[in-house]
């Protein structure tokens, strides 16, 4: 089965509790500390798990951590990421990689140069989900892919997060926050992005926080909150991306793809194994594909026990930190094209990451 990577998780806010729950079932991964600003509720989780709480710098030195799981805010992350790298450690973190492209360079140089692996999320891609119509996709099963068209929305975060004000600072917004899952996927199916065009604006509806004890706050916005895109894959094929915190209600189809024999309804990639359905020129009525690859009853966790299974054998791992790096450079071309109204050549290449075959278990990895 392998042997067992240390992990040391840096923030232990809502998302850490995905990580949590699947933990117990990565036989090659252990939580052996947590460390968090907020000193008691990481005295709370490390009680509950049975690990130690340590200051950010206690864990980053400790011999006991192999990998720093990197939890923090957004804002966070290229720093967290750099002080683990530097103190020899591994490092994989949540979605965006960093705020810009100019923040990620030298991590990526750091770990290189240090022969450290960086990862980061989404590993949702890795799941059942994504893998089954990336699979049908690399079988034909809709002909030559042309186009495909993603249209997520939600009315703001506030509704729901008790914390939300970082979604409406640099690093989130619905581009860098959701960007990231369907940008990702487009990439996994198609390759890297070549040239980006589109519009990006904001309202001036005021956002409140719905609930938690921060209930009736008013939020600063300073992102825009409707991003627009066209891409333009490096195999020829054109994506159009919509990601909205504006919309109220929606019938527009979350994620398509459109080849010259049928349509992919693709499966939703903030989820693991979401199905998948197809119509064909020869059958125009959905009908559901059986699961063809991913890793089965995937969570949260995947993509760092992948990295860590990576480590073992010497292989590339899949949510690796050049393609984060890649969806960033997107996304920041997006960026840029709604600012100045004009088409943006992304710089970076990456390649394709390795398909997950069908019914791999991390007992097998």
């Amino acid at each position: 089965m392998g042997s067992t990577m240390n992990v040391g998780m840096v923030g232990v806010g809502n998302i850490s509790k995905q990580y949590l729950e699947h933990f117990p079932s990565l036989p090659n991964l252990r939580l052996t500390a947590v460390a968090d600003l907020d000193t008691e509720r990481a005295a709370a989780v490390a009680a509950e798990q049975g690990v130690l709480a340590l200051g950010v710098d206690e864990l980053l030195a400790h011999d006991d951590v192999d990998v720093v799981l990197n939890l923090t805010i957004p804002a966070a992350h290229a720093d967290v990421a750099a002080r683990a790298l530097a103190a020899g450690k591994h490092v994989y973190g949540e979605k965006p990689l960093a705020l810009s492209t100019a923040e990620a360079t030298p991590v990526l140089e750091q770990a290189r140069a240090a022969g450290l692996r960086v990862g980061s999320a989404p590993d949702t891609v890795l799941g059942t989900g994504i893998q089954t119509a990336r699979a049908a996709l690399d079988d034909g099963l809709i002909g030559t892919a042309l186009g495909a068209a993603v249209s997520w929305s939600a009315p703001g975060h506030e509704l729901w997060h008790p914390a939300p004000g970082f979604y409406y600072q640099p690093g989130g917004g619905p581009l860098l926050d959701m960007g990231p899952y369907y940008l990702t996927s487009l990439v996994t199916f198609f390759g890297p992005v070549v040239r980006v065009s589109g519009s990006t604006t904001r309202s001036t509806r005021e956002r409140t926080i719905a609930t938690g004890p921060a209930a009736g706050t008013v939020l600063p916005v300073d992102v825009d909150t409707h991003v627009v895109a066209i891409l333009e894959h490096e195999g020829g094929v054109v994506s159009t991306v919509t990601l909205s915190f504006e919309v109220w209600a929606t019938q527009s189809p979350l994620f398509e793809v459109y080849g010259t024999a049928g349509t992919l309804e693709v499966a939703d990639p903030n989820r693991f194994s979401d199905p998948v359905r197809i119509a064909t020129a020869d059958d125009r009525d959905w009908r559901e594909l059986p699961v063809g690859a991913g890793y089965r009853d995937a969570g949260r966790g995947y993509g760092l026990s992948d990295l860590a299974r990576a480590v073992e054998t010497d292989r590339e791992h899949r949510a690796s930190g050049d393609l984060a790096f890649h969806v960033l450079d997107v996304m920041e071309a997006i960026t840029t094209a709604g600012r100045d109204h004009t088409v943006v050549t992304v710089g970076s290449r990456v390649d394709r990451p390795a398909p997950v075959a069908a019914g791999s278990r991390p007992e097998s990895w």
